[in-house]
């Protein structure tokens, strides 16, 4: 239940007053606040339990109107940083977020109360067993003999065998990305502009294929390559960004080929 305020210009909830100065249905400057938090205080020591609920909207609505108030009669927008106006309804925030905690552990005491409360209406077993009941443990030798002693003490000492871990079954690819970089820079001048599918076409493993995609993102990182897709799940382009020393590596590595 909202807190019920009482000034020369409204009263009720303290929850309409605020929506009533927002829409400029009242006016702040005719409302005392200090007399609202005065008559609040003196209601709440009166309690005879604190209802978290009650005063933590009562604390938040009270301190925008505070600060509505302030904001009002301080210089105009101008003179206010953005950064420290901000910095109220922070504080606020923290005030609220501490209240609502506060009522969760209050919450929790008040279920520790009704248990221990319910624990109290009962009463332990005074009564026992007879004093003539006698309880005869089994005896857990009964059947085992010397000979299945010994073998049993000769099996706990015996020499463990060395554990062996079987990696068989574990591939090891030698695939790297600096290698898919090296490959990578070597064709892609020569194509100029290719696709990651026809890049990646010849290979047969799911591991190769993954290596050549961050070989391209680390090209395209470095500035050599541009990478283009037109549109989600589309066919990803790929395009050389030729440099100086491109051109004397290409034109190389066309003489060679027609040499060979």
């Amino acid at each position: 239940m909202a807190a019920t305020v009482s000034t020369p210009v409204f009263e009720g909830p303290i929850d309409l007053l605020l929506q009533l100065v927002n829409s400029h249905q009242v006016e702040l400057y005719d409302i005392p606040l200090a007399a609202v938090v005065d008559a609040f205080v003196a209601e709440v020591a009166g309690w005879q339990s604190v209802d978290l609920q009650t005063l933590s909207e009562f604390l938040m609505i009270a301190s925008v109107l505070i600060e509505l108030k302030s904001r009002r009669l301080l210089p105009g927008d101008d003179a206010i940083d953005p950064d420290e106006e901000f910095v109220g309804w922070e504080e606020r925030d923290l005030l609220l977020a501490r209240l609502l905690e506060c009522q969760a552990y209050a919450a929790a005491a008040d279920g520790f109360s009704v248990l221990l409360e319910r624990a109290a209406r009962s009463a332990p077993r005074t009564a026992g067993l007879d004093q003539d009941f006698v309880v005869n443990a089994p005896d857990l030798l009964e059947g085992v003999t010397p000979d299945q002693v010994a073998e049993a003490f000769l099996r706990a000492t015996a020499e463990r065998p060395v554990p062996v871990v079987d990696l068989y079954h574990v591939t090891v690819d030698t695939v790297t990305v600096s290698d898919a970089v090296s490959e990578l820079e070597r064709r892609l001048p020569r194509l100029g502009r290719s696709t990651f599918r026809s890049l990646t076409s010849h290979l047969t493993s799911r591991i190769e294929i993954i290596v050549r995609f961050l070989a391209l993102l680390e090209l395209c990182k470095q500035g050599r390559v541009s990478l283009d897709q037109g549109h989600t799940f589309g066919e990803l382009e790929v395009a050389w960004v030729p440099t100086s020393a491109d051109t004397v590596s290409v034109g190389a590595g066309l003489y060679d080929e027609y040499e060979g």
